[in-house]
């Protein structure tokens, strides 16, 4: 039973990786031949150019996609397109978001097709695979952002003093935003070039400030668009101001880290909580298993089984929200 199990499994990973080995080289060689096609200037006729522009990759702010055609009309009659787009950007992430949705479907597909062909005696471990694998694709976009986020603040505070010593050096705001791409490591560079290629190619700097606190939903970030923008309209020392901008938000990330410090213990405590169930479940599976099996055999015994799981996550869910406290 085991040796047919590995061998399904070998067989199913051997499939899947062929199919994306050809797959990626289809894509790759599509699009070789279609940058040799413009470098050499061969004719094509109109049809066949607006059959390469539909495929031609795109920033993520284009609005169609030729490819993932069901995911395209589910993000299209949900309204998901610029919700999804913004999440994506915000992670680093040159993804459509219809790709994204195919993802996400494609992966929820796989983990029920999986949770059936071989967990099929558990009807209810069908539809929270299906839920567990699906919402894989989200989390991984959601840490993605995350962790570009913090790193983006943790540079911050940096940028803020390389901005207020430029100015006192005698160069312009805007000739401090163009250094900063060259001084600083990404996320940040990124950001502050995109801002200033924006304003530099004719758009309010107010009006890319705000694009900038839109694409980094950062509260630092915040302060920092309004004392640029107060300080156009009203006057005064923008240097001084940025220095104490820097001060306040270092002071931020050392009270963070002591309530992170203080609330580390309530932290461990929802986790020993959350898993005294599951060891106590392990343990009787091996002292009393007949007891145990009531819960995998028995109708019944499913519902209170995922009534258990279920509840188990809402209470480590509360109890982790307790101890997270916002600075």
């Amino acid at each position: 039973m085991m040796g047919s199990f590995i061998a399904l499994m070998l067989t199913v990973w051997a499939i899947a990786l062929a199919a994306w080995l050809v797959v990626s080289k289809y894509v790759k060689s599509a699009d070789v031949d279609r940058v040799k096609a413009r470098l050499l200037g061969t004719g094509k006729s109109k049809k066949q150019k607006q059959k390469d522009e539909a495929d031609a990759p795109t920033v993520i702010h284009r609005t169609t996609s030729p490819k993932n055609k069901v995911a395209q009309i589910l993000v299209d009659k949900y309204s998901l397109g610029p919700r999804l787009a913004k999440m994506l950007e915000q992670a680093g992430l040159a993804w459509h978001p219809a790709r994204f949705v195919h993802i996400t479907l494609v992966s929820a597909a796989a983990g029920g097709v999986v949770a059936y062909l071989f967990l099929s005696q558990f009807l209810w471990v069908i539809p929270l695979a299906v839920v567990v694998i699906g919402g894989c694709p989200y989390l991984f976009v959601h840490n993605k952002r995350r962790v570009r986020l913090k790193r983006f603040e943790e540079l911050f505070p940096d940028t803020l003093e390389f901005i207020s010593r430029s100015m006192r050096a005698g160069h312009a705001f805007s000739v401090s935003l163009e250094m900063i791409h060259k001084e600083f490591q990404e996320p940040l560079a990124g950001e502050f070039r995109r801002t200033f290629e924006e304003h530099n190619l004719g758009l309010p700097l107010d009006i890319a400030l705000q694009k900038l606190s839109a694409r980094v939903p950062s509260l630092d970030v915040h302060f920092f668009v309004s004392a640029v923008l107060l300080q156009k309209r009203t006057g005064g020392n923008l240097a001084e101001i940025l220095d104490k901008l820097a001060y306040i938000i270092r002071e931020r990330f050392k009270l963070r880290g002591r309530i992170r410090a203080v609330s580390a213990h309530g932290k461990m405590t929802a986790t020993a909580l959350s898993l005294i169930p599951v060891g106590v479940g392990v343990l009787m599976f091996f002292t009393n298993p007949d007891y145990v099996k009531f819960f995998f055999k028995d109708d019944v015994g499913n519902i209170m089984l995922g009534m258990a799981i279920l509840f188990q996550i809402i209470g480590y869910g509360i109890m982790s929200h307790i101890v997270n406290i916002e600075v």
